[in-house]
């Protein structure tokens, strides 16, 4: 509509009738852009909040001064600092480029070509492409977050489990005393790699020192943990490895050869020093809506098995995973579909906060 006829329409009106007409006009506005609200996206496990204000500037002050310097390649500084909060020797730790590049640099270190890495299945898609990349075989082992079935799928060519604890993605999760049991029956030939990534968001405050505490009497165990899900730094891929008594030439071999970059260094450090009362308000906040969401699938057309994560494993009997991936994301919820890891039949939907698990269970009520 032109100028001209855009004022032409309102001839014959009085100054009154325009006024008001306008003002129609102007809330049949808002009321649709108001209907119109974006889907949330609860497909990745990572923060969706922004990172601690002083951990971006320190990040920002390492890049400014000393980005044209060499880091150090060995991260002592920060290997001092988690040795400290952890009481594991810094020799016995090592700094990477995110838990996943410790992870497969352990699996070439210890599973060699031809021989065979075991893995829950599902589970973590990096851990078949680990085994591909060592030459290995990967094992999948359906329903293995089962210490009995792990031990049972165990062959001579085994050399090592990737076991995600908790898991991504089902949730599920093997206590530290049954992780115990585990380990005091592996057989000599073979190592347990324990992905921890998620471990700040097990109900049990003690699962964290608990497992770190099986170090001592069992030297095949490795713990990887990272700074990506809790910390809410994922772009800076920094994650950590801890090794049991015995293991320091190994736990060296594992860090990348030039070290991480200065900057991640300092953001890190900064995070240890002082992000502690965040994660304790997001683990309350995670541990608060994941109650509130056990409770909101008693009335849903969803069922999904116990949870000690930050997302539930969802799944609606009668419908795909794709079906009901669609369905959600109709209703303003965009979750990641099973199929991604061999699932056909579930989805994953990530909690965070309150305003996630409304929309969640406002999809999942205008889904069916």
């Amino acid at each position: 509509m032109g100028l001209r006829g855009y004022y032409k329409q309102f001839a014959g009106m009085t100054d009154e009738e325009v006024t008001e007409e306008l003002k129609e006009r102007s809330a049949e506005a808002r009321r649709k852009a108001l209907a119109k609200v974006e889907a949330v996206d609860l497909s990745q496990t990572t923060w969706h909040e922004l990172p601690h204000p002083d951990v971006v500037a320190a990040v920002t002050f390492a890049s400014r001064g000393t980005l044209n310097l060499a880091p150090d390649p060995t991260a002592e500084e920060v290997r001092r600092a988690l040795s400290r909060r952890n009481g594991i020797e810094s020799a016995r730790i090592a700094v990477g480029n995110g838990a996943a590049q410790l992870l497969s640099s352990a699996t070439r270190a210890l599973v060699k070509p031809g021989e065979e890495l075991l893995i829950p299945w599902p589970s973590y898609g990096l851990y078949p492409l680990m085994a591909q990349r060592a030459g290995a075989q990967a094992v999948p082992v359906p329903g293995g977050h089962d210490p009995e079935r792990l031990l049972a799928a165990i062959t001579p060519r085994t050399r090592a489990i990737a076991l995600c604890n908790p898991n991504d993605p089902t949730g599920a999760y093997i206590p530290p005393q049954r992780l115990r049991e585990l380990l005091d029956a592996l057989p000599e030939h073979v190592s347990l790699l324990l992905d921890e990534a998620l471990v700040d968001f097990v109900a049990d405050e003690r699962a964290a020192a608990a497992s770190l505490a099986l170090l001592d009497d069992h030297p095949r165990l490795l713990v990887f943990r990272s700074f990506s899900k809790i910390y809410g730094l994922g772009g800076l891929r920094c994650g950590y490895v801890f090794g049991g008594a015995g293991s320091e030439q190994l736990v060296a071999q594992l860090a990348p050869e030039l070290g991480v970059g200065v900057p991640v260094q300092a953001g890190v450090l900064e995070a240890i020093r002082v992000c502690d009362p965040q994660l304790l308000q997001r683990r309350t906040a995670v541990l608060t809506e994941r109650t509130r969401m056990e409770e909101a699938l008693h009335e849903l057309p969803l069922d999904a098995p116990p949870t000690e994560t930050n997302f539930f494993w969802l799944r609606s009997p009668g419908l795909s995973d794709q079906e009901l991936t669609a369905r959600l994301r109709r209703g303003g919820a965009i979750v990641m579909p099973g199929s991604s890891v061999g699932d056909d039949e579930h989805v994953r939907a990530t909690i965070q906060s309150s305003a996630h698990l409304d929309r969640l269970v406002q999809a999942a009520r205008t889904a069916f």
